[in-house]
């Protein structure tokens, strides 16, 4: 699969862009502010129709415009699609060969992209929230009902928590709308947790190889699933989990009331990544964390090969020159061939380009890009 056209109206600092891709490499060069990463979160955008730098869209339309428009014509198993996505004041569509999707959810997949930035190599010692976004993020692309449950865990998690609240200020008495609520998210939580297991154990063996591979074999790595949940049962299955989630809700009731939030569930849980079965988190240098980053994101490529039965496009985004030329020639080694890539980078010095083929090199400046190395 490959994106081989693109074309933005109003987005972020361009007014106009159409251009065609390499299936293969391609290669952004400008300096700070010109543009590279705004061209590289178009791609995610198209994608995932959500930004990977900020949560809200109207900071994506060109200033001073009242809507922006992006289409792309993608390549997938010989079958040509045009996607579209527009954002405005009232929210974003989505369109599929010109056919207006009902939902997001049934929009996202028609391409797969996987960003790289310098802020994934905090994924190992940052917050919670960066590995749950990154399950999230990963895991909605290959599945669409993965997606879904999510989006209606987030909706009814919100009304449980203004619940939760009106009881802990007095507001309200009534208990039993309450477990409804909870019996509610813990269905939804039931099936976010039984597929974040389920891609994880892929995911965990191929973050394994790859690690395996870069660090020569030094350490091993695994990565282990944290649920916020005590998962008891000896046969772990959605009906089980729905069950253990439900029972911690009961059991964290007063404590739930007391503080007006939901205390688990799948927004509280976390990844851990163990090196030589030692907890990263407290003992990885920071090389390590860096293989351990790298080898997530190689993983990710392998996954949704495996599900979908295609390679999704790779989105580098300065994070070339975060990396040595070990991590960079693995990177590029296990790239080539596989999947379109597209780097953004300020020069070309102290890159580990020889591997890469006849690459399709892009200059940006104040949003205008041109072809060529020149």
């Amino acid at each position: 699969m490959y994106l081989k056209q693109l074309k933005l109206q109003n987005w972020r600092n361009f007014e106009e862009l159409e251009t065609g891709f390499s299936p293969n490499v391609n290669i952004f060069i400008g300096q700070n502010a010109q543009g590279k990463t705004n061209l590289l979160e178009a791609v995610y955008f198209l994608a995932l129709t959500r930004s990977h730098r900020t949560n809200s869209d109207k900071e994506l339309i060109r200033f001073g415009q009242k809507a922006a428009i992006l289409s792309g014509h993608v390549v997938k198993s010989q079958v040509e699609t045009d996607l579209q996505v527009r954002i405005n004041a009232k929210g974003k569509k989505a369109w599929i060969n010109r056919i207006e999707q009902s939902k997001l959810s049934r929009y996202v997949g028609q391409l797969t992209a996987i960003l790289f930035s310098p802020e994934d190599l905090a994924l190992v010692k940052g917050a919670p929230s960066l590995r749950r976004r990154f399950m999230d993020l990963e895991f909605g692309q290959i599945n669409p009902e993965y997606l879904y449950f999510s989006s209606q865990y987030r909706q009814v998690l919100q009304q449980k928590n203004n619940y939760l609240k009106q009881l802990a200020n007095g507001k309200s008495k009534d208990k039993v709308f309450l477990e409804v609520l909870s019996d509610q998210l813990a269905g939804l939580a039931a099936e976010i947790i039984s597929r974040r297991l389920k891609y994880l154990t892929y995911l965990s063996e191929y973050a394994k190889k790859a690690y395996a591979a870069i660090s020569n074999e030094k350490e091993q790595l695994e990565v282990v699933y944290n649920p916020s949940v005590p998962l008891t049962s000896e046969q772990i299955t959605s009906e089980s989990i729905y069950h253990e989630v439900l029972a911690c809700f009961k059991k964290n009731e007063a404590g739930e009331i007391r503080t007006g939030t939901t205390l688990s569930g799948p927004h509280r849980d976390d990844l851990k990544f163990l090196l030589d079965k030692k907890d990263a988190h407290l003992y990885a240098s920071q090389g390590q964390q860096r293989t351990i980053a790298l080898s997530l994101k190689l993983a990710e490529i392998q996954l949704i090969h495996q599900i979908t039965g295609e390679y999704p496009a790779l989105l580098l985004d300065d994070v070339m020159s975060e990396l040595d030329h070990t991590r960079q020639s693995a990177l590029l080694n296990y790239i080539h061939g596989k999947t379109q890539t597209f780097i953004t980078t300020t020069d070309l010095e102290g890159i580990s380009w020889e591997i890469v083929k006849k690459p399709k090199i892009f200059r940006l400046k104040a949003g205008v890009i041109s072809e060529g190395d020149d």
